[in-house]
């Protein structure tokens, strides 16, 4: 079936499709539509579906997960009143998704797609559910049915990301751009697809083509978190130091992600701000206390972060290997392995730093800890 991956890099190549802003409605403006909507019919179910996508579409947008909460309730009421809903079992698992409920998910979707074998959407959440277990394989033949059934942008970021996992960069660039082509009217849909290209462009070596995008993404979603971190990015490759600052910090002033605060914390540190750069580390350990209150032990994105710096290694070696109870994915066998060599645990660490190669996906990180690691004795 990863045949099917193969199609779209023969269709032309797309650039973004800006729609005008008179085009565009604001989550914001879904929501309280919505809201209306379920106050005046609170026994509709489908008026109910649509506030608790509405949700969904606010949690990508803000990483709030409170709104996952509030769609799961909807959910739950509508099939209360419409048991085996199509539209409510594909948000069920949405949220599923949300809460990194992987293997709930696959067995969930493998039991709906016989009775629903038309349903795109299904397809494409199974194949997510798989490519966190990393079963790439059949990631595949469920990604190449979505693709079968609806060509579209969420078929083609799916490819887009299949593509760069499974170690090709190129075809991926061409799937995303297919996908930025068709992007609707959603505008965190396409600044979502335009950041995601930018990555790509920066990870394979083209930041000016990374920048572009990420400035494209600013225009159709003004405060988008992840294009400020992508042009963060881009300045501290360039050594463009201030510059890099004032773009994390205003992706950090929206979500305060580890991610950024890591960053922020070594961009301080070249520039010899040692107060701001300990400041940043005082606020990773905040975020890590709030998971621990909220009983979350799942992160490898924290771990790593703390890997980098060397700090509290027995909590980053506790994240990465919790996290591997959800997730077998390249990703997280890289998260793990750079915890166990920055703990010095050497043969650990090249044995889960293999796993993490054997797509031979061209993540730069990937190559920096392998090297890393391989001469570690």
């Amino acid at each position: 079936m990863r045949a099917w991956l193969l199609t779209i890099a023969l269709l032309p190549a797309a650039y973004a499709a800006h729609l005008p802003l008179s085009e565009r409605i604001s989550t914001d403006q879904r929501i309280a539509e919505c809201q209306k909507a379920v106050a005046a019919e609170p026994g509709n179910a489908a008026a109910l579906e649509d506030l608790a996508s509405a949700y969904l579409q606010k949690m990508r947008e803000t990483t709030d997960f409170s709104y996952v909460n509030r769609a799961e309730q909807l959910v739950t009421q509508a099939l209360a009143l419409q048991p085996g809903d199509l539209e409510a079992l594909v948000l069920r698992n949405q949220i599923e998704l949300n809460r990194h409920h992987f293997k709930t998910v696959a067995e969930n979707i493998r039991g709906l797609v016989k009775t629903f074998p038309g349903e795109a959407r299904l397809w494409g959440m199974l194949g997510d559910a798989l490519m966190e277990f990393g079963d790439y394989d059949r990631a595949a033949d469920a990604y190449g049915e979505m693709l079968r059934l609806r060509p579209g942008l969420s078929s083609y970021n799916r490819v887009a990301w299949y593509r760069f996992v499974t170690g090709d960069a190129d075809g991926a660039i061409y799937a995303m751009r297919q996908a930025v082509h068709v992007a609707g009217a959603m505008p965190e849909n396409l600044a979502w697809c335009l950041v995601d290209l930018g990555n790509l462009y920066f990870k394979t070596g083209k930041p000016v083509e990374a920048e572009a995008n990420f400035q494209a993404a600013l225009e159709v979603f003004p405060h988008y978190h992840p294009a400020f971190a992508g042009l963060g990015r881009v300045a501290a490759a360039r050594g463009e130091i201030a510059e890099a600052i004032a773009a994390y910090g205003r992706a950090q002033a929206i979500v305060p992600l580890p991610d950024y605060a890591g960053a922020l914390r070594d961009l301080y540190l070249e520039q010899g701000d040692t107060a701001e750069a300990a400041r940043q580390e005082a606020l990773l350990d905040v975020v890590d206390r709030l998971a621990r209150a909220n009983f979350e032990n799942t992160d490898r994105n924290l771990a790593i972060v703390l890997a980098d710096e060397q700090r509290h290694l027995d909590r980053a070696l506790e994240l990465a290997r919790n996290e591997l109870n959800f997730r077998q994915d390249v990703y997280t066998y890289d998260a793990l392995a750079w915890v166990l060599y920055r703990s010095g645990k050497c043969a650990e660490a090249k044995e889960a730093m293999e796993k993490a190669l054997v797509q031979h996906t061209p993540e730069p990180g990937f190559a920096r800890h392998a090297a890393a690691i391989g001469a570690c004795r």
